[in-house]
């Protein structure tokens, strides 16, 4: 059985951009400067027949490569106690468009429609126990972050393992974007 999710890469530039704010809170895991990435669409569990089909459709997406920009940071859920801190993706069309496309390949291997709204962000820290002052101060001290836009020419499919330490993930397969 594998856990699986699709995903495009952070560049090393905007790793270490965000590995510099991701520091003195208490009650937060952050995760692994190794582990960021964009989610375009979680799938969850698939046995072996249905991971094959996945690989497979996903080979047939097409589209541009393009930029993506960080911007500021926020937290999930919104106006309740947050559980997630987050740097902001900005929407694109070419974003949007690979996103769709991922979403109707999926569709073709049986899995329904994502039920929430794309909501592209990149996940900093899972939060247990912080202190809503500190969320408050390391969201208003960030609150100007962003890192030089980067060139997406690829994505991915990613396999997950939950570990006490946080999810490793791993690379399965990889598409190009055409330029």
């Amino acid at each position: 059985m594998y856990r699986l999710f699709v995903a495009v890469d952070v560049s090393e530039q905007a790793r270490d951009a965000i590995s510099r704010i991701c520091s003195g809170m208490v009650g937060v895991r952050w995760v692994d400067g190794s582990q960021l990435h964009l989610t375009l669409r979680f799938i969850g569990d698939a046995d072996g027949s249905l991971f094959g089909r996945i690989r497979q459709e996903l080979a047939g997406v097409a589209g541009p490569s393009f930029p993506l920009y960080l911007r500021g940071v926020g937290s999930f859920p919104p106006r309740r106690d947050p559980r997630v801190l987050w740097v902001g993706v900005e929407r694109s069309g070419d974003l949007l468009l690979l996103h769709h496309r991922v979403e109707e390949a999926l569709a073709r291997c049986g899995l329904e429609p994502e039920k929430r709204e794309f909501a592209p962000h990149i996940t900093l820290a899972r939060l247990k126990g912080a202190s809503f002052s500190g969320v408050a101060s390391f969201l208003d001290k960030n609150r100007l972050f962003s890192v030089p836009p980067f060139q997406i020419s690829e994505f991915h499919l990613y396999s997950s393992t939950l570990a006490p330490q946080g999810a490793i993930h791993r690379r399965e397969a990889s598409y190009p974007l055409k330029g």
